[in-house]
């Protein structure tokens, strides 16, 4: 690639063309596509200077013409909002483009008030949030897109809810019942709704300790640690499953660990779970051994903290949703289809298989009630097993 004529091309992008280079490699793209990205941006400063605009002058409005423009090219690549984003969140950064637009319609400015209202008065983890606000919108668009919430009453949140629920799991159920239930309290707390109306929606039907923890035995699992080859993948895909084997770690706990929180010396480790709150627990000899592997070999170089990184650049805090993607591959090796709560689940069900009783397996699963850990009872066999009487009508 000519990067001399490219810069002398770009335009007002020219000064920030080896910035961006370096930002680009930095974050593990390959050469190819860090030259890819460099020719989108050149394009848009020649877009940008043949309609006598500045850099300043780009908005969404802008951004959109430049690349129904540049889907119109021969053979051109990046040609969309996703392509875009690293050039616009590098050149935020650096000041040579306005802030992203604020989303200033009716419906944008209740999503704002609502996120605002779930990270300072409830408290709620970013994942969480982002979840309660995709169902406030959706919930908008299709029931209320006037956003008048006088009229709502009682029979309307029913219908709702039995509309919803017969496309729906049970599982997929209680989850739209409970945003939904946090959106009726904002209502209310906004005096958006004369009650509140999260009392009249409907408990979607179960019974507590009715189901049995789905577990994979010890062969499965020696064949799950086996299956992982030595690539930086591998290594580190081994980590993560090992942690969520030996631990019982949630998805979200393993995705949120930073390096700062293993504390080699004193062979421990710092977990954030649910609610926020934080606990230390042992790192055990062979999670800590998989984990040197991984970091020694295999991962990335990086300015995020993050311990587990995304496989392909941007060089990332890899998402709760990839270590559940990460969860499914492994069990796939023994044809088992779920996802990372299995690894909790059989955590829980090798600690009893070693002696350990309900309240130490609440401890390492930092479970807040012992109502949560009594379902283990269930596959507590050597225990069911000294209680268990006799059939009274004799052998069958």
């Amino acid at each position: 690639m000519d990067r001399p004529r490219l810069v002398k091309t770009a335009y007002s992008l020219a000064p920030h063309l080896a910035g961006y280079s370096d930002e680009l490699s930095r974050m593990g793209y390959s050469p190819v596509t860090v030259g890819s990205h460099l020719c989108m941006a050149a394009d848009l400063g020649r877009w940008l200077n043949g309609r006598n605009l500045k850099l300043r002058d780009l908005n969404a409005q802008r951004i959109a013409a430049f690349l129904r423009h540049r889907r119109r090219l021969p053979r051109v690549f990046l040609a969309s909002q996703r392509g875009m984003g690293p050039l616009l969140e590098f050149l935020r950064r650096k000041g040579a483009v306005p802030p992203a637009e604020v989303d200033a319609s009716p419906t944008g400015r209740f999503l704002a008030d609502y996120r605002t209202y779930l990270v300072g008065e409830r408290g709620l983890a970013a994942t969480t949030v982002q979840v309660y606000t995709f169902f406030a919108r959706q919930f908008i668009a299709e029931e209320h897109p006037q956003l008048d919430w006088r009229d709502m009453t009682p029979a309307d949140v029913s219908r709702f809810v039995l509309r919803t629920a017969r496309r729906l799991t049970p599982p997929g159920s209680k989850f739209i019942v409970t945003c939904l239930r946090a959106l009726l309290r904002f209502l209310h707390v906004r005096a958006m709704t004369a009650q509140d109306l999260s009392s009249a929606v409907p408990a979607v039907a179960s019974w507590r300790l009715s189901g049995i923890p789905k577990a994979i035995d010890a062969s499965q699992v020696a064949q799950i640690f086996a299956s992982f080859d030595r690539s930086p993948v591998g290594l580190r895909d081994a980590a993560i499953v090992r942690l969520a084997i030996r631990l019982g770690l949630r998805a979200g706990e393993i995705a949120a660990l930073d390096l700062d929180d293993i504390d080699w010396r004193n062979g421990e480790m710092v977990v954030r779970g649910k609610n926020r709150y934080e606990s230390r627990l042992p790192l055990p000899p062979d999670v800590g051994r998989t984990l040197a592997i991984y970091l020694r070999r295999s991962r990335p170089q990086s300015n995020t903290r993050a311990l587990f990184l995304r496989s392909r650049a941007p060089l990332t805090r890899l998402a709760p949703t990839g270590v559940c993607s990460v969860a499914r591959r492994a069990l796939a090796v023994v044809g088992v289809r779920g996802g990372a709560h299995w690894f909790r689940h059989t955590a829980a069900t090798q600690l009893l298989q070693h002696g350990a009783d309900l309240s130490e397996i609440g401890h390492v699963l930092r479970h807040s009630s012992t109502n949560t850990t009594a379902i283990y009872a269930k596959v507590d066999l050597a225990t069911l097993g000294a209680v268990v009487r006799p059939w009274q009508g004799g052998a069958l």
